[in-house]
């Protein structure tokens, strides 16, 4: 019988709204610090590792905060002396790694069944474990993937941000996040911090963050160890496919209403992009090469 680790509220759970969540995950023996020295060498001889200076801020931009503020630790020397290290860092994919895809799977497993009761097509599963110095900061940024962001050892503050709320970003800067992955329209200003839904997480307790949440943290004054487990739903790649259908035909010169507010326009594109979709992936296979879907079970593949 499956365990289930991460526990909400499944009357009030919306998945395209913020909400808090809670977990049992804390001694977990993947999170003992000799288990993730081992996956910090794996990862890192994957180039699955990024990081950054604790002088990076929250209006610092997400993608280049590893090179604006860079910090020469290596994974091992980071763990080693998180309190001390004054350094950021990601351990990404980790569902890559033959070990820590048990841990995904185990989590996501569990709540599978409460979450395709109202978001159905759970799939693109990955993990990522965000390791910080005290007071160090995750730029404003925001993800493709449904989010449940799980406090593990330390304290921080996490700021989510509605993903519908177009005047924290615009309907433009959700295309182009979604369809070039570019977040040059996802910029923090300081007015913003007062629309946000504000999460101050201590072991044990987590926030689920819808695809496309804005979000930010703010580190304690602690070291601090936070993983979170994410994937898609067929929701979230019909989101995907409709804002590309956007996009294509915004080349053509033809304007299209916000995302939502004609589900026959929206259905429209779906399909069509859809059918692209398939015949681009048929295309690929036909050439020997292997396209990885949204609809794949994991976010890229198992490492060797």
């Amino acid at each position: 019988m499956l365990k289930q680790r991460v526990f909400l509220d499944l009357q009030t759970f919306d998945p395209w709204k913020v909400q808090p969540v809670t977990h049992d995950l804390c001694e977990h023996p993947l999170f003992q610090l000799a288990e993730l020295k081992l996956l910090g060498q794996r990862l890192e001889a994957a180039d699955q590792v990024r990081s950054h200076s604790s002088l990076a801020k929250a209006d610092t931009s997400f993608e280049k905060a590893p090179e604006l503020h860079p910090t020469r630790k290596k994974a091992n020397e980071m763990l080693a002396d998180v309190e001390k290290a004054e350094a950021w860092m990601s351990l990404l994919n980790v569902q890559t790694d033959r070990v820590y895809r048990t841990l995904v799977d185990e989590v996501l497993d569990g709540v599978k069944s409460l979450i395709e009761s109202k978001d159905p097509g759970m799939c693109y599963r990955g993990g990522w474990i965000f390791v910080s110095s005290p007071n160090a900061v995750t730029p404003y940024h925001m993800d493709m993937e449904h989010n449940f962001i799980l406090q593990i050892r330390g304290k921080k503050r996490v700021y989510v941000w509605d993903p519908l709320d177009r005047s924290v970003v615009s309907e433009r800067g959700q295309e182009l996040f979604l369809t070039r992955h570019s977040r040059e329209l996802v910029k923090f200003s300081e007015e913003l911090r007062a629309k946000a839904m504000v999460f101050d997480l201590e072991p044990g307790q987590g926030a689920y963050m819808p695809s496309t949440s804005p979000h930010m943290v703010e580190n304690g004054d602690n070291a601090s160890v936070t993983m979170s487990f994410t994937y898609y739903t067929a929701a979230t790649r019909r989101k995907n496919l409709v804002y590309r259908g956007k996009s294509h035909l915004r080349r053509l010169g033809i304007d299209t209403r916000p995302f939502g507010q004609s589900k026959a326009q929206d259905e429209l594109l779906y399909l069509m992009m859809t059918g692209y979709t398939e015949t681009k992936d048929l295309a690929l296979k036909l050439l020997g090469k292997s396209p990885q879907p949204m609809s794949a079970p994991y976010a890229f593949h198992l490492s060797a």
